[in-house]
């Protein structure tokens, strides 16, 4: 059986540029684990992940619905790679992500002394996406409505965007539009 693990991730956000002081980072990992033989969502899964650097803002939550308080209960980043290794052995599964914004967060964030959690086999579904179906790089809202998928859950909350981007992985490999193994 081979899994495939589909993350997305939400981060601190301003209109516009971040206050002084203040930086993007990562306050929730939505992960879904996709059986590649089946088809099959196996496992939906959130971690709320404890800013360092940045606060919760009022656009942040409207966008997320992360409150401030929610995400002071959440893990620091360096726990939540843990049990990314631990319970979804994602040091050496294929992993893909919405475009490379969750790859590049990550990378970023890891360069204070926290070790990269995910293999190098990263796939841009987006990328995939676009060029199966011959569009410019949708989002993934727009990638559900093109497929004709619904949007499962509350855009915008990581668990629910990797549970979607999981169906699209699903229709994409169903074509054969997505290469086994491939990393983008």
């Amino acid at each position: 059986m081979t899994l495939l693990n589909i993350v997305d991730v939400e981060a601190t956000c301003w209109v516009g540029e971040p206050p002084p002081g203040q930086t993007n980072e990562i306050i929730e990992i939505g992960l879904c684990v996709l059986n590649l033989s089946t088809l099959e969502r196996l496992e939906k899964r959130s971690l709320l992940v404890r800013p360092e650097h940045s606060e919760v803002g009022t656009f942040c939550t409207e966008l997320t619905g992360l409150t401030p308080e929610e995400v002071a209960t959440g893990m620091t980043l360096r726990e939540a790679c843990d049990v990314l290794r631990r319970d979804f052995h994602s040091d050496s599964r294929p992993w893909a992500s919405w475009g490379n914004y969750d790859r590049k967060q990550f990378e970023r964030q890891c360069r204070s002394g926290v070790q990269y959690p995910f293999s190098s086999r990263h796939t841009n579904a987006k990328q995939v996406y676009a060029a199966g179906y011959h569009l410019k790089r949708p989002g993934m809202a727009a990638a559900l409505q093109h497929a004709g998928l619904p949007l499962e859950g509350v855009h915008h909350r990581g668990a629910d965007d990797a549970w979607n981007i999981a169906a699209l992985i699903s229709r994409l490999l169903r074509e054969g539009h997505w290469e086994m193994g491939a990393a983008r």
